[in-house]
C-alpha cells in the first residue's frame, strides 16, 4: 500500500512466543510496534486518512502496549499502558480540532516505553498454555486460590479460563478487589484496574483477555518474601479492612452530608495512622455520616499533600483515590465497596508517610488572592508560582468565576503543554474528580490541583506541531 512502511517476509512472521491478537487488530498492532519512533505519527495519520477509525487506533495502543511492555513495576515505562484512557478522557474533553492530539502523544510515548523496555530485556507477552486453562466451573474458585497464594503461573492460566467464562462486570469486581489489596507500587496496582476496565468499556470485552492476563501479572508485583506467608506493612491495611468492612451498618450508604464529619477525617488523615483513619471511617458511617462525606476528606487530603510537596509520591495520591473512587462506583458488590473506601481512607496516611509530610498548608483555610482575576491570570502562574497560582484559582471561582472554563482550560493545556505521562493521568484524575465532590469542595480542590496543572507560560510540546502537520 502506497506510503507504508516496508515489511520483510521475515518480519511478517508472528514470533511464537508471542500472544497474537484478533486479525481485524493486529496488523494495526504490528504497524505501531514496528514503525519507528520517528515515523508513527505520520503513518498512523496517513491510516487514519484511508479509513482506520478512533476507536482502532486506541485498541491498537492499548494491545501494543500490553504485549510489548513489562508490566512490573506497576508504573514506569508501563505508565504507556496506564495512561492510555487519561489520553482518552483527554481525547473526549478536547474540542473536534483537537481530538487526536492526547492520542498522538500516546502513540509517541508508548514509542520511548517499547524502547526501554527492549533495553531492560525486551518483554513480551507469550501465549496461553490452552491445555492448562481451567474450565468454566472451575475458573472464579481457581483464580481466587490463585491470587490469594501469589502464584503467578496459577494465576495466568486462571484468569484466562475466568475471562473466557464469566461477565466483564464479576471480573472487574475480583479485579477490584485484588488491586487494592496492597499498598504496594504507590497506588499503580489499583490505577491500572479502574484504567484497564475504562478502556475496554470503549474498545470492547472481546479485547479483555490479554489486558486482564497483563493486570493480573501486574497485581501480584512484590518483592522478598510471598506475602502471603509474610506480615508486610503494605497488606496490613487490606487484611486489617477485610476484617473491619463486617462492622459497617447494612444501611451505609444512606448517611447525611456532613460537613463536619469530613472536617473531622481530615484531621485524622493530617496525623494518624492508617488504623486510626480506616476506624475513624467505620465509626462515621455507623454514625450515620454518607460515604461521599469521607470522599470529600480523602479527595482534599490527597490535593493537600500535592500542595504541600509537589512530588510523585503526592500525585499518586490523587491519582489512586480517583481509581478506588471510580472503582467504588461501579463494582456491584456490597463488600467490595466497603473494602475499597476503607482502603481509600488507610492509604492516604501511608502516602503522607511515604512522601515525608507533615505541617504546611492547610487546604481548607489558605486564602484566595485579592481582586478579582481572570482565567488568562490564573494560568498565567501555573507552573510558576504555585502558591500564587492557588490564591488567583480560589478568587476566581469564589468570586463568580466559572469552573466549567476552569476545567476546559486547564485540560486543554494539558494536551498542548504534557509531557510527561502524569500531567494527563493526573489531570484527567482531578478534573474528573472535582464533579463528584460536594459543591462546597470543588472550589478548593480545583485551586489545589495548580499544583500539578500546566500553565500557558510553557511551550507547547513538539508532538502538537508534529501531530498537526501529520493530520493536515
Amino acid at each position: 500500500m502506497p506510503g507504508l512502511p516496508q515489511v520483510s517476509a521475515k518480519e511478517a512472521v508472528m514470533d511464537s512466543k508471542a500472544v497474537r491478537f484478533s486479525p481485524e487488530i493486529e496488523p494495526l498492532v504490528r504497524l505501531l510496534e514496528k514503525t519507528s519512533r520517528t515515523k508513527l505519527l505520520e503513518e498512523v495519520a496517513q491510516r487514519i486518512r484511508q479509513g482506520t477509525t478512533y476507536r482502532e487506533v486506541l485498541t491498537a495502543l492499548l494491545l501494543a502496549g500490553v504485549r510489548n511492555i513489562q508490566p512490573r513495576p506497576v508504573g514506569f515505562k508501563f505508565h504507556a499502558v496506564l495512561v492510555v484512557n487519561s489520553a482518552h478522557l483527554a481525547s473526549l474533553n478536547s474540542p473536534d480540532a483537537d481530538r487526536w492530539l492526547p492520542i498522538f502523544w500516546a502513540l509517541d510515548y508508548f514509542k520511548g516505553s517499547q524502547a526501554r523496555d527492549v533495553e531492560e530485556g525486551d518483554w513480551m507477552m507469550a501465549p496461553v498454555v490452552e491445555g492448562k486453562v481451567p474450565s468454566a466451573e472451575k475458573a472464579r474458585r481457581e483464580f481466587e486460590a490463585a491470587m490469594d497464594a501469589w502464584d503467578e503461573e496459577r494465576t495466568d492460566r486462571a484468569i484466562t479460563g475466568l475471562v473466557r467464562s464469566v461477565g466483564a462486570q464479576e471480573v472487574f469486581d475480583l479485579m477490584c478487589r485484588y488491586g487494592a489489596r496492597d499498598f504496594r507500587d504507590i497506588g499503580h496496582k489499583a490505577i491500572y484496574v479502574s484504567n484497564s476496565w475504562r478502556t475496554l468499556q470503549t474498545i470492547g470485552w472481546h479485547h479483555a483477555e490479554p489486558v486482564l492476563r497483563s493486570l493480573a501479572y501486574a497485581l501480584l508485583q512484590h518483592r522478598g518474601e510471598n506475602p502471603s506467608k509474610g506480615n508486610a506493612e503494605a497488606d496490613l491495611p487490606g487484611r486489617h479492612n477485610l476484617k473491619a468492612l463486617r462492622e459497617i451498618r447494612e444501611d451505609w450508604p444512606r448517611g447525611l452530608l456532613q460537613p463536619a464529619a469530613s472536617a473531622e477525617l481530615l484531621t485524622v488523615l493530617r496525623q494518624g495512622s492508617w488504623k486510626d483513619a480506616s476506624d475513624l471511617a467505620v465509626t462515621l458511617l455507623n454514625r450515620g455520616v454518607s460515604p461521599k462525606s469521607l470522599w470529600d476528606a480523602c479527595f482534599h487530603h490527597a490535593a493537600e499533600m500535592l500542595m504541600r510537596i509537589p512530588g510523585i509520591i503526592t500525585l499518586h495520591a490523587s491519582t489512586t483515590i480517583n481509581a478506588l473512587h471510580y472503582a467504588h462506583q461501579h463494582t456491584f458488590r456490597d463488600e467490595t465497596r466497603r473494602f475499597l473506601l476503607l482502603q481509600a481512607v488507610s492509604f492516604l496516611p501511608l502516602f503522607r508517610i511515604r512522601g515525608g509530610i507533615s505541617k504546611g498548608i492547610l487546604i481548607d483555610q489558605f486564602d484566595p488572592a485579592e481582586g478579582h482575576p481572570g482565567l488568562e491570570e490564573v494560568f498565567a502562574e501555573v507552573g510558576h508560582d504555585r502558591p500564587a497560582a492557588a490564591g488567583l484559582a480560589l478568587a476566581y471561582l469564589e468570586k463568580g468565576g466559572d469552573s466549567q472554563a476552569f476545567i476546559e482550560t486547564a485540560q486543554r493545556l494539558i494536551y498542548l503543554k504534557g509531557v510527561d505521562s502524569h500531567d494527563y493521568k493526573f489531570s484527567s484524575a482531578i478534573l474528573e474528580d472535582c464533579r463528584h465532590l460536594s459543591p462546597s469542595f470543588r472550589n478548593r480542590y480545583l485551586a489545589a490541583s495548580t499544583a500539578w496543572l500546566q500553565g500557558t507560560r510553557r511551550a507547547d510540546s513538539p508532538i502538537v506541531a508534529r501531530t498537526r502537520e501529520a493530520l493536515s
